[in-house]
C-alpha cells in the first residue's frame, strides 16, 4: 500500500476527530476528570450497595418480603435480640470473637439462604455504622460470586439510637419496641395500614 493510498483514510479520521471536537465544545460536554469518575463510581457504588433504613421500615409496615434482612452479630447476640424479620449467620463465635476464618461455612449459608430465597434481596447488617464486620464479609461473598446489600445503620444505631435516623415528626409515632424481637426465630414484622412513608415515591424512594 503507497502512502497516498492512506491519504483518504487519515482524512476521514482528522474529519471524525474535528466534529467529535465540534460536537463537545457547542454542548458543552467535558471528558471527566479522574477526580470526576472517582466521584460518579462513588455515588454508583454507594447507591448500589447501601439500604436505608427507613426503606426497611417502609417495607416492613406494607408486608412486603421481597428482603431479607441477616444479622452478622454472634447467635448469643442475635438470640438476645434482633431486627425483626432477621436470620443469622454469624461473623462472630461469640460476642468478643470473630469467625472470619469460617469462609466455607459463611458462603454456604448465604448460598442456602438464595436457594430458599431465591426472590429476595439479601440485606446484611453487623454492629453499627463503622462496623467493618459487614463490608469484610460482603467482599468475601463478592469474591464467591454472592451479592449482598448492606442496611444503612447497624444493630446499635436500630436499636439505641432511632432517633438518629428517623425524622423528628416520627419520633413519636414509632416505637423500636416494635421493630425488634428475642429468641432464636425471625419474627414477623407487623404490617400497618395506616403507616405513612416519609420515603418521596418513585425514582429517590428510599
Amino acid at each position: 500500500m503507497t502512502k497516498c493510498s492512506r491519504c483518504p483514510c487519515q482524512l476521514l479520521y482528522a474529519i471524525i476527530i474535528l466534529l467529535l471536537a465540534l460536537q463537545f465544545f457547542e454542548t458543552g460536554l467535558h471528558f471527566p476528570s479522574r477526580q470526576e469518575r472517582m466521584i460518579h463510581d462513588y455515588y454508583n457504588a454507594e447507591t448500589a450497595v447501601m439500604v436505608s433504613p427507613h426503606g426497611i421500615r417502609k417495607k416492613m409496615a406494607k408486608g412486603d418480603t421481597s428482603f431479607l434482612l441477616v444479622d452478622l452479630r454472634s447467635q448469643q447476640e442475635y438470640e438476645q435480640e434482633h431486627i425483626i424479620g432477621a436470620v443469622n449467620v454469624p461473623a462472630y463465635s461469640d460476642p468478643n470473637h470473630s469467625a472470619y476464618g469460617e469462609i466455607d461455612r459463611m458462603v454456604g449459608s448465604f448460598r442456602d439462604l438464595e436457594e430458599r430465597y431465591p426472590n429476595r434481596q439479601l440485606i446484611a447488617y453487623c454492629y453499627s455504622i463503622p462496623c467493618m464486620t459487614g463490608r469484610k464479609i460482603g467482599k468475601i461473598l463478592a469474591d464467591h460470586g454472592i451479592y449482598v446489600k448492606s442496611l444503612g445503620v447497624g444493630w446499635n444505631e436500630w436499636r439505641y439510637f432511632w432517633t438518629m435516623w428517623n425524622h423528628q415528626h416520627e419520633w413519636q409515632d414509632t416505637n423500636v419496641e416494635d421493630y425488634v424481637i428475642s429468641g432464636p426465630e425471625p419474627g414477623t414484622p407487623k404490617i400497618d395500614p395506616d403507616y405513612i412513608s416519609p420515603c418521596i415515591e418513585g425514582a429517590f424512594d428510599c
